[in-house]
């Protein structure tokens, strides 16, 4: 019965992040450090995540580039983008597609901002980011201020990601 309870809670949209049940919990805590991992961009550039420790980070997961949700998710931080550079938000997006793959949605898109190809899953593995269907990632977002984890959200949005974003970031600190 509680689980039903819970399920509801966090599909009705009423419980989120940080506020989830135990179960549906990231492996990351607020105030852990961003993992150190690295993975390629759509460039085949590596990144390494652990370096980004000044200022925002937003590190989102999606399952699979140029779907439906997928893009609305990306499209929404693009549109938002000159909003979220103006806090100082780095941002990267996450998926198991390949660097070809990020590389496509990147430019058919206009993403101004790096996607990696985490076709290993050690970037979802270090951020314990749980798989759909055993292969592609669950929507997720992490934003880090300075290294450490200040807000998450496991059941990430797709056309609202940028606005739940800029929520966090008009709070005072």
């Amino acid at each position: 019965m509680k689980s039903l309870f819970v399920t509801f809670l966090l599909s009705s949209g009423l419980v989120s992040g940080a506020l989830a049940a135990p179960e549906q919990q990231t492996k990351l805590k607020l105030g852990d450090p961003i993992p150190v991992v690295a993975a390629k961009d759509q460039d085949g550039k590596e990144i390494n995540l652990g370096e980004s420790n000044t200022g925002y980070t937003l590190v989102y997961f999606y399952p699979k580039a140029m779907t439906a949700g997928c893009t609305a998710q990306a499209c929404s931080l693009r549109d938002s983008y000159t909003q979220l550079q103006e806090k100082g938000v780095k941002v990267f997006g996450v998926s198991v597609d390949t660097v070809d793959a990020q590389k496509e949605f990147a430019d058919k898109d206009h993403l101004p901002f790096e996607l990696l190809s985490d076709t290993d899953k050690k970037v979802i593995t270090a951020f314990g980011v749980p798989l759909f269907k055993d292969t592609y990632a669950s929507r997720q977002a992490y934003l880090f201020k300075d290294g450490k984890l200040v807000w998450f959200d496991t059941k990430a949005s797709t056309d609202a990601q940028a606005a739940d974003v800029l929520k966090v970031l008009a709070r005072p600190t």
